[in-house]
């Protein structure tokens, strides 16, 4: 039989095991499947227009919409991605938000687009961006701002194929 003997090396050689390995690692089961993909937000789809125009800039811009896509597991960066972006702006009307536009990404996955100020209608000022193509899930996604006076908002979209 043997006989484990708790002493101060013992202790400290499997407390450097445990965060060498991760404690996350003892708690959580592995998950096989890699990045999992993202899920649609609620209110996200709120004034979605379908088929977007791609521009180079919404109006006279002065705040900057911008993130990546990867796929689904592996985390790849995916090119050439369709994301639609529209939100309530300085030059939009009352309840009407007039920017819509969208925008590709490029090789390694990341989209950046100039747009008006969001301004905050409803409550918190924020976003919408989709992914619509066709080759992965529909994605919409709703993130708020921190501020109403940030002149930026990051979005992340993590696809998996249809």
């Amino acid at each position: 039989m043997t006989t484990i003997a708790l002493n101060r090396r013992n202790l400290l050689t499997a407390g450097g095991f445990v965060l060498a390995t991760g404690v996350s690692g003892l708690l959580l089961p592995a998950r096989a499947e890699g990045l999992a993909p993202t899920d649609s937000m609620s209110g996200g789809a709120n004034n979605y227009r379908k088929g977007a125009p791609i521009v180079e800039r919404i109006g006279k811009g002065g705040f900057w919409m911008s993130g990546t896509v990867r796929r689904a597991g592996d985390g790849a960066p995916l090119a050439g991605q369709r994301i639609q972006i529209w939100a309530h702006t300085t030059e939009g009307q009352e309840h009407e938000p007039q920017s819509h536009g969208a925008t590709l990404t490029d090789k390694n996955g990341a989209f950046r687009l100039e747009m008006p100020q969001i301004i905050p209608i409803f409550g918190q000022p924020h976003g919408h961006l989709a992914y619509d193509s066709g080759e992965f899930k529909t994605v919409f996604l709703r993130p708020v701002m921190r501020s109403a006076k940030d002149t930026s908002l990051e979005a992340h979209f993590v696809l998996q194929p249809v």
